[in-house]
């Protein structure tokens, strides 16, 4: 079934279509009006419009030799659905993560969430690095990050500069477990910019946080950048595998 959150924010009709379509490798408006004992006409204007914001995608099949007509319009779902139903998520990654600590030693974890930002990294740097100026590396970069989760945008504040203000992590619940994370994502933010960055969280006067990026170059004190605290070393005991950003 879906995401509790969207179970309760989901028109019905919308989330009954997708349930049924979810069961099945496709059905026409007719089978989908009977099984839901909707109207064929209700069920047909759900249809269309989930179509319209590719929730869905129609297909034809020819009748079978003795049925005349038209052939029959089907439904299924399209991969934008995925998010819509639950997903191994953040339980399963600190489960992993507490697993590796348990087999391989106190610093094993600290290397994955490593080799996490070691690959935004390189999937992100050259899409960031195209931009032509620091306003729009940190607008492209904001972007990225906006697309996988992070509900980003960029501000520009005349007493504090060109910023990145973020409103949402993924990675909440492991910031709280290994808060050296943040460090290293901040790193990784600042390699993939090519300049200082300094995180800082803020209340939003709604009971919520909002996280600020501001970026050296565009308004933040460079000494500011640089008197923040440097990623723990991995120890000497455990070596960090080679290729290791930071």
């Amino acid at each position: 079934m879906f995401h509790q959150a969207h179970q309760e924010t989901m028109r019905a009709s919308y989330a009954d279509i997708l349930a049924s379509l979810k069961r099945s490798d496709g059905m026409p408006i007719s089978e989908l009006s009977r099984e839901l004992g909707k109207s064929y006409m209700g069920i047909k204007q759900h249809c269309l419009k989930l179509t319209e914001m590719g929730y869905l995608e129609e297909w034809r099949i020819p009748r079978a030799k003795k049925e005349v007509g038209r052939p029959e319009k089907m439904y299924r779902l399209t991969k934008k659905c995925d998010p819509l139903f639950p997903q191994a998520g953040s339980d399963l990654s600190i489960s992993v993560l507490e697993g590796v600590r348990t087999v391989y030693g106190e610093s094993a974890p600290e290397k994955l969430l490593f080799h996490h930002f070691q690959q935004l990294l390189e999937r992100w740097q050259p899409k960031v690095r195209a931009g032509k100026s620091m306003v729009e590396k940190a607008t492209r970069l904001a972007d990225l990050r906006d697309k996988d989760g992070w509900f980003s945008r960029c501000h520009y504040d005349p007493g504090t500069g060109f910023r990145i203000e973020e409103f949402h992590s993924p990675l909440t619940a492991i910031y709280e477990i290994y808060p050296s994370a943040v460090r290293m994502e901040i790193q990784m933010m600042e390699k993939v910019l090519g300049t200082r960055i300094v995180r800082t969280e803020a209340p939003t006067g709604k009971g919520r946080k909002r996280v600020v990026y501001e970026i050296a170059t565009l308004g933040v004190r460079e000494e500011v950048a640089k008197a923040r605290p440097p990623i723990l070393p991995v120890p000497e005991s455990e070596p960090a595998p080679q290729g290791m950003l930071f």
